[in-house]
């Protein structure tokens, strides 16, 4: 994207004929949306002789698996721009190649659409939610120059358009730069609900807009908009500035139905929000997704990995700095809410445990660091197989990884560097590379922490240990400054570890691979084993397990008869302490809260939003 603004300065320049002879027109239409169904015609004019090659995206921009969207796409048809049919053949499952044309090609395709989401494209009589790789077949030798779309609204339908794309005379048309900015561009077309308000930043107005297709109360969408012009204000101050938006708009483009499905997608100047929780009981959630999508205008958008420029469409885009990019930002989603003030301290502190479990207890990270977890994202980020995989074991999520991550170098600088803080360094990462919107490396983030923190051995042991290498933190040591204990959930108390555990035709069976270290992996258990005695009772329901540990020390060796792929096996199962852990504030624990820790709470968790903001 950093391409943008030379490219719209050229624009300005360029001859008006010109530009029209060059721009890609984009015609959609709705005739069949009861059956999710576009219609979409796209014109180029001006090509050089040759074969023209159309392809429909395999990958889209905040995603890193490959989505094989030419499958939703038929009924392909081409002609010259005045009715006489041009020959379109395919070379691959993702491209049509159309010869014989004399400078000008009209192409016409039939869309099917039916999953409302971040990734894909979902049409019906309510709506059409459109990310534009699942929905727009694009051409390799256009890529850079200017976009026309225009969108025919389905007839008898009241619906109106959000998208990030630049507004024309006409309230159906719109334009983008070139191919990367529109396809970053994801459109909703329904009788939406808006809500706008106005900020500042650096001299400059935005308007932030909140395009909401619901089925929830006018009153509902109203204290929803409060909340979220709370995170909105919080990110802001945190970073001392709103990015220059494009255009002076920032879209939220929100689905909340309960046909959608859940998801968040970020974009340049917008965000694709998408849930099957109602407006009023799901907001929560909700806004939690949002918040994490707005923080990504900054840490993902303006702060980009190398790795990730430019966007491939036509592959999996793979990048080490997923811990970061979405690592980071998953840590803020949550303590943005709670310095907005809509989560207590004990909600927000008793929350950190989940991503201190994983970390702690998970498998994978003897296997890869959380550079190499980033790195798998084009087999987990939405992916999809029908082999069974051996991800429980070797992964953890980089949202995850990254997150605890954060909370680890967070309270470090504020521990051992007072007055810094991870802010600090999300802030000199913005000026570094946000602002000036040049991609960044690994290296870069450590020479940021070395910066932030005066100290460039810090920085180096810090990415040694927790970034290249495996190790964690010491949680409870950095917490208790805090005032936060974290403990055993169950100290003392007998457990066979987690397990995916499923009542199959009356008995109790395992429904995935077990974790590695647990004691029903020691024990040989694995995916599809049905579980036939534990401790000489015969299991038949999935609450004698728990009725059956409750009896029990850690330690414990008891016998267990499954069967597995046929054939009945005998062997024991030991029991270790639950290593499940909670966090909990001094208050709850029944130890003192000190000044100090009063003082570092309220730096941490306290609002950054000032009166004149």
């Amino acid at each position: 994207m950093r391409h943008l603004l030379v490219l719209m300065l050229f624009a300005m320049a360029a001859p008006a004929a010109a530009m029209v002879q060059d721009t890609v027109v984009y015609d959609v239409r709705f005739p069949n949306a009861v059956h999710h169904e576009a219609e979409i015609t796209v014109t180029y004019r001006n090509l050089a002789a040759g074969p023209l090659e159309l392809r429909m995206s395999r990958s889209s921009p905040g995603r890193y698996a490959v989505h094989e969207f030419a499958k939703n796409v038929y009924d392909v048809r081409a002609d010259d721009g005045g009715g006489r049919a041009l020959a379109v053949e395919r070379p691959d499952p993702y491209g049509w190649n159309v010869t014989g044309h004399g400078g000008t090609v009209r192409v016409t395709y039939t869309l099917f659409a039916d999953r409302a989401d971040g990734t894909y494209a979902g049409i019906d009589r309510s709506h059409a939610h459109l990310n534009m790789p699942a929905t727009f077949m694009f051409a390799r030798a256009t890529a850079d120059r200017p976009i026309r779309v225009t969108f025919q609204p389905a007839t008898g339908s009241n619906w109106r358009i959000a998208t990030q794309l630049a507004p024309t005379m006409s309230r159906t048309t719109f334009t983008a730069p070139h191919l990367q900015y529109f396809m970053d561009s994801p459109t909703e077309l329904s009788d939406f609900e808006l809500r706008e308000w106005t900020v500042s930043s650096g001299g400059q107005s935005y308007t932030i807009r909140l395009a909401v297709h619901h089925d929830g109360t006018t009153e509902e969408l109203d204290a929803y908009t409060a909340m979220a012009r709370k995170v909105v204000a919080e990110q802001a101050a945190l970073f001392g500035e709103f990015p220059a938006f494009d255009y002076g708009t920032y879209t939220f483009i929100a689905c909340y139905m309960p046909w959608a499905s859940g998801d968040g997608m970020e974009h340049r100047n917008s965000t694709s929000l998408t849930s099957t929780a109602p407006m009023g009981r799901g907001a929560a959630g909700n806004l939690g997704t949002l918040s994490h999508e707005f923080f990504h205008a900054w840490n993902m958008e303006r702060i980009r990995s190398r790795a990730l420029e430019p966007f491939d469409f036509e592959r999996a885009n793979m990048s080490g700095e997923l811990w970061f990019g979405e690592g980071f930002t998953s840590y803020y989603d949550d303590l943005v809410i709670r310095r907005s003030g809509l989560l207590t301290d004990e909600q927000y502190l008793g929350g950190l445990a989940g991503m201190i479990n994983t970390v702690t207890n998970a498998p994978g990270r003897r296997y890869h660091s959380p550079v190499e977890m980033s790195r798998q994202a084009p087999f987990t980020d939405a992916a999809t197989s029908i082999d069974p995989v051996a991800q429980p074991n070797i992964f953890i999520s980089y949202y995850t990884y990254g997150s605890a991550i954060a909370l680890g170098l967070d309270l470090t600088l504020r521990t051992r560097y007072l007055g810094r803080s991870l802010d600090d360094l999300m802030r000199a990462m913005w000026r570094r590379h946000g602002r000036t919107e040049a991609p960044y490396t690994l290296d870069d983030i450590r020479a940021a922490l070395a910066e932030v923190s005066g100290d460039d051995a810090f920085a180096d042991d810090f990415f040694r240990r927790y970034v290249t290498g495996r190790e964690i933190v010491d949680y409870a040591a950095l917490l208790a400054h805090a005032g936060v204990t974290l403990r055993k959930a169950n100290p003392g108390a007998a457990s066979l570890g987690q397990a995916n555990l499923q009542l199959r035709n009356g008995r109790v069976t395992m429904a995935t691979i077990t974790l590695a270290g647990t004691p029903w992996y020691v024990a040989g258990l694995d995916s599809g084993d049905q579980i036939l005695t534990l401790d000489g009772a015969d299991v038949t329901a999935l609450d004698q397990i728990a009725r059956i540990t409750t009896r029990h020390r850690p330690g414990d060796t008891v016998p267990i008869t499954f069967l597995q792929r046929g054939e009945t096996r005998t062997g024991t199962i030991t029991f270790i302490e639950d290593p499940r852990l909670v966090t909990l504030p001094f208050e709850q624990a029944g130890a003192a809260v000190t000044d100090d820790i009063r003082r570092l709470r309220a730096d941490w968790l306290g609002t950054k939003v000032t009166e004149r903001q």
